[in-house]
């Protein structure tokens, strides 16, 4: 089984939750003790290996796994929301946790 080589975050400055998702990269990172890359506004990466809408473009921010086969997998597209409709930062951290053990 692959592990993760390393975390990309696919970004925009300009997003209101550019810092949260900067954060999140970087928790996940340093659970998984892997090194993270920070690509700002990098469309063809994100419409190569990121998720996509029915019209097949990609959107971001979206956080990444570089894995050591050399595939990707995306970890974090959207921001899970809690009860009161604002990003849960857990949840998500969890999601992508799982995603990058491989069990998603």
């Amino acid at each position: 089984m692959s592990s993760v080589k390393k975390i990309v975050l696919v970004t925009a400055e300009h997003h209101p939750y550019h810092k949260l998702w900067v954060k999140l990269a970087e928790r996940i990172s340093k659970e998984l003790n892997v090194p993270l890359e920070v690509k700002k506004e990098d469309y063809v990466y994100v419409n190569e290996y990121g998720d996509k809408d029915e019209f097949g473009m990609a959107w971001l921010p979206q956080i990444l796994a570089e894995l050591n086969d050399g595939t990707v997998r995306v970890l974090l597209s959207q921001l899970p929301l809690n009860q009161a409709l604002q990003p849960d930062e857990e949840k998500a951290l969890e999601i992508m946790k799982s995603k990058a053990l491989g069990s998603q």
